[in-house]
């Protein structure tokens, strides 16, 4: 397992970028750049990681390609398609996007609408076209699993891998997102088993984060920092490493760089008292 930051955090140049990541115990990092930036910067920065030996996890998209505007929709994929020629010169595990929503007023949102026919057929098609059209060798288009749209849990994700049939076509694990029911939370080990044993074979980076239910009606999940929630750290990286001990892991959804400095020391403290981290 190979943890890392969603954020680049403060720096001052692609040298400083990567070494801080490595001093902090990282073995992988999400890109700071995007396909619109320099060439000669995206050397930088990849030049940058490697020398550190950083795995490079992530390359994202975060744009709605289903979006119901038409401009809009053509401008995500754009930049998807952009994104993702971009993951594949720079060979990193994944690129990856939502799968998107036809009718939500936000860009990620959840609607009745999601879960329709038609928008399942609409996202398969601009999967397989945001891939045919790059055509990648060196890394893997994935969709992040939501709790309000496709793929929303494991069963749902293996549907759609077979539905997409593409061999450049990969599982991003977002556990979190997919503990949308009581059930799910309250037999959260026996779902996280059922995800690794389910998508672990197809996925190529995972994100960490944690989830606690408020005692308030009705049922109100909260995403949180490791360590505030439920999530059995311990099983879940062993789960991974299980699969793949060069898992990309990586923090995210946190506000501030000091809240990533604590939530990179606390995952690493209680990994470390497991024996999961040398």
């Amino acid at each position: 397992m190979l943890l890392g930051l969603s954020s680049p955090l403060a720096h001052e140049s692609p040298q400083q970028w990567a070494e801080q990541m490595k001093a902090l115990g990282c073995g992988s990092v999400v890109f700071p750049l995007d396909y619109t930036a320099p060439d000669s910067l995206i050397a930088e920065y990849a030049d940058a990681a490697d020398q550190q030996g950083l795995v490079i996890a992530e390359v994202g998209i975060w744009r709605n390609v289903l979006a119901a505007d038409l401009h809009e929709r053509r401008a995500a994929r754009e930049r998807a398609i952009g994104q993702l020629r971009l993951a594949d010169e720079l060979g990193a595990k994944c690129c990856v996007n939502v799968a998107g929503t036809m009718a939500a007023a936000r860009w990620d949102g959840g609607c009745r609408e999601n879960f329709s026919q038609k928008t399942w057929d609409e996202a398969v098609l601009s999967i397989q076209h945001i891939i045919d059209t790059v055509r990648p060798q060196r890394t893997k288009f994935t969709i992040e699993p939501m709790p309000w749209m496709f793929p929303s849990g494991p069963d749902e994700y293996l549907a759609l891998v077979q539905a997409v049939d593409r061999e450049a076509f990969a599982v991003h694990l977002d556990l979190v997102n997919m503990v949308n029911t009581p059930r799910r939370y309250f037999f959260l080990d026996e779902f996280m088993e059922e995800c690794l044993a389910k998508l672990g074979p197809y996925t190529s980076s995972c994100h960490l984060k944690d989830v606690y239910l408020r005692e308030e009606y009705t049922f109100q999940l909260v995403e949180t920092a490791c360590g505030q929630g439920t999530i059995n750290l311990e099983k879940y990286i062993s789960l991974i490493n299980q699969v793949d001990p060069q898992m990309p892991v990586i923090i995210e959804h946190l506000d501030t760089d000091r809240e990533y400095l604590d939530s990179l020391a606390y995952v690493r403290a209680r990994l470390r008292a497991a024996d999961l981290l040398p």
